[in-house]
């Protein structure tokens, strides 16, 4: 059977070249052209649902292109001043002067940030309400048995901006240098001991919760309402450790001999504390970090996760936005869609394994 005729007025980027829809102007251009074929092409034998698929994809390129053409709200699912705050806040306002809007920082911490991430998946998929979110989006489906959203159906990724070491930190109290001293001491004195965490569902109680398991130690936890609360006890020694995001008033402290650092949670060592070791020198396979990204709600176009994509890159590539995530620990990843959604589909799989065999509760 022959190619139809009405075929040979597609556009390129139908017929296999996708690469024009990176440039607005270029797509403009070309579904212009495109429109003056169709109408000089009346005789054409199209049929009406091919017409009708294509002015669904005419509006639907239309839209992507104008985006946004209003104010863009930015949900932050934990309090101002944690990892995901202050990435939201540092890159929202060069969003604005970039794109010509006001992308709106709003913080929605009630439930763990729970009603805030319910709250962007029953948005419209448009690209004007989207999310900076972190860790605990992959962990909590199995920390809280009636999430009002699926983490993978729900949500569309739109990238991962960048990573955190944890680092195991100690009161100086414990006169402990090392991973193995620490471990020890716990043996000796777990009775004595507690840890803090930012809370019941944090990343820091599962990566302790993780550690405790693989080092064969047992410690009680306190768990806090935040990093602050939790960092502002150990140095007051009321808990004597911790593993906890590097960055901020932790790495601070560390650098100043408030806290001991004893080593860092990474496949690697971090460049931001290039003498301590890694947990998996001692541990072999040992592996937990902190991370923030933007999401936004199931079905919003891809021209728009795109562009919010590609603007993202760009920011995140100036030299004075890579000095901001500096100062936080944070290593800058500037991923594509496709990479985030497979972290967090890994991360869900890892953290849901873990909590149930350890039998982990929020309550």
């Amino acid at each position: 059977m022959g190619t139809p005729g009405w075929l040979s007025i597609l556009p390129q980027t139908e017929r296999g070249d996708r690469s024009e829809f990176a440039d607005p102007a270029d797509s403009a251009r070309i579904y212009r052209d495109f429109l003056y074929k169709i109408a000089m092409h009346g005789r054409s034998r199209m049929p009406r649902v091919a017409l009708a698929l294509l002015a669904a994809l005419l509006a639907f390129q239309g839209a992507a292109q104008d985006y946004p053409s209003k104010p863009v709200r930015v949900f932050v699912p934990s309090s101002p001043g944690g990892a995901s705050d202050v990435a939201a806040r540092l890159v929202s306002p060069k969003l604005a002067e970039v794109l010509g809007q006001p992308f709106i920082v709003e913080n929605r911490v009630a439930s763990g940030g729970i009603v805030g991430t319910a709250q962007l998946a029953k948005s419209p998929a448009d690209g004007y309400a989207i999310m900076m979110t972190f860790d605990t989006f992959a962990s909590n489906p199995h920390l809280y048995k009636e999430l009002p959203y699926d983490v993978v159906k729900d949500f569309a990724p739109v990238m991962l901006l960048a990573r955190y070491p944890q680092i195991l930190v100690v009161h100086p109290s414990l006169k402990v240098k090392t991973v193995p001293e620490f471990v020890a001491y716990a043996k000796a004195n777990g009775a004595k001991l507690n840890y803090g965490s930012a809370g019941p569902a944090s990343s820091s109680r599962l990566a302790f919760e993780l550690f405790k398991e693989t080092a064969g130690i047992e410690l009680e936890a306190v768990h806090y309402k935040g990093g602050g609360p939790a960092i502002n006890d150990l140095l007051a020694g009321t808990v004597q450790v911790m593993l906890i995001q590097a960055g901020g008033a932790i790495g601070q402290n560390v650098r100043s001999g408030k806290l001991v650092g004893l080593a860092t949670s990474g496949r690697q060592r971090s460049p931001h504390f290039p003498d301590l070791p890694t947990i998996a020198d001692f541990y072999p396979g040992f592996e937990t970090t902190s991370w923030v990204g933007v999401i936004a709600p199931a079905g919003t176009p891809r021209p728009v996760i795109d562009r919010l994509n590609g603007t993202l890159a760009r920011i995140l590539a100036s030299p004075d936005m890579k000095e901001k995530f500096d100062v936080q620990s944070a290593e800058i990843v500037a991923g594509t869609p496709e990479q985030f959604g497979e972290l967090i589909k890994s991360e869900t799989v890892k953290w849901g394994k873990i909590i149930r065999e350890k039998n982990i509760r929020v309550d």
